[in-house]
């Protein structure tokens, strides 16, 4: 049964300190979403642990798990008993000496719908994900990429939609959104980890913040398709994350906002009818010149 109109809630909350305090929390915040009447419930990126990725310090590999694992498994029956759809980003073990940032994609029975592995990896200062993580391969759990399907970029079916997941540097790409709504999605969401960094955000901060914003909001007018972007807040080493979790419609009209350090619930309906109107009135899938764009797959054009 395809569902109209969607209730998106997006969780933006803090490190609490611990794996089991964090699960807690966001156990808690998502009992109370799902009784507002949330029927996809996205959580942060990383949501169960600090951001690791200030230093690159091996310990922190210790608090990656498996999947499925205890947290997994935890959600899995708060699915099922809340009967909502869960998107539980997680630092995940999937073999010795490979390590992913992934989504894992909890439908409204409790099985797992879909798992997506962070494509894109950052280095800059203070997110040294590289000496982390693996690149993503695939989208879905025990399905290897085809020759002819060479991304992780599909889309993950749900009860109550189907879901283009990102995680975070992967929102920056408007190829990566192009290929999960051409896919069919009807909801992208980029669970995500950004903030300030201490030194920098009298001077940039605020264009850091609307760059990261209007690049998510372009994604939502440039594929007709409604946007969530949880992140989280808080004081994390040097970072402080920015919070400013939002919904945005297929127009690029902001749904619903957080601010830049308050834990809480972000939600809005959304109206899936509604893209079919859009993409009617602004076509750009239509007027696509597919058969111009084959040197998007070169590195640079010399």
């Amino acid at each position: 049964m395809k569902f109209p109109t969607v209730q998106l809630s997006l969780i933006q909350m803090r490190d609490a300190g611990s794996k089991s305090a964090s699960l807690a929390a966001a156990t808690s915040w998502i009992e109370k979403a799902a009784a507002e009447g949330a029927q996809v419930i996205c959580l942060q990126e990383l949501f169960a642990t600090c951001y690791p990725c200030q230093a690159e310090d091996h310990t922190m590999f210790d608090l990656a798990e498996s999947i499925p694992g205890p947290t997994t498994d935890s959600l899995a029956e708060l699915a099922a008993r809340l009967q909502v759809v869960i998107v539980c980003p997680m630092f995940e073990k999937r073999a010795a000496g490979v390590y992913h940032n992934t989504v894992v994609v909890l439908d409204a029975d409790g099985s797992t719908a879909g798992v997506y592995r962070k494509m894109h990896i950052p280095d800059d200062p203070l997110y040294y994900e590289k000496f982390y993580f693996t690149p993503g391969d695939a989208a879905q759990p025990g399905v290897s990429v085809a020759p002819d399907k060479p991304n992780g970029f599909n889309i993950i079916k749900t009860r109550y939609a189907k879901l283009g997941v990102g995680i975070c540097w992967d929102q920056w790409y408007p190829e990566a959104a192009r290929l999960f709504a051409l896919a069919g999605a009807d909801i992208l969401l980029y669970p995500t980890a950004i903030g300030w960094i201490d030194e920098e955000k009298d001077e940039f901060g605020a264009g850091q913040l609307d760059a990261w914003m209007t690049s998510m909001r372009a994604h939502a007018i440039a594929n007709g398709i409604f946007v969530g972007a949880p992140n989280r807040v808080g004081i994390e080493g040097r970072v402080e994350f920015w919070g400013n979790s939002f919904i945005a419609s297929p127009r690029g009209e902001l749904l619903s906002r957080g601010d830049d350090h308050t834990d809480g619930i972000i939600s809005a309906e959304c109206s899936l009818e509604e893209m079919d109107v859009v993409r009617t009135h602004w076509p750009f899938l239509r007027d696509r010149r597919v058969d111009a764009y084959g040197d998007l797959t070169r590195r640079f054009i010399d």
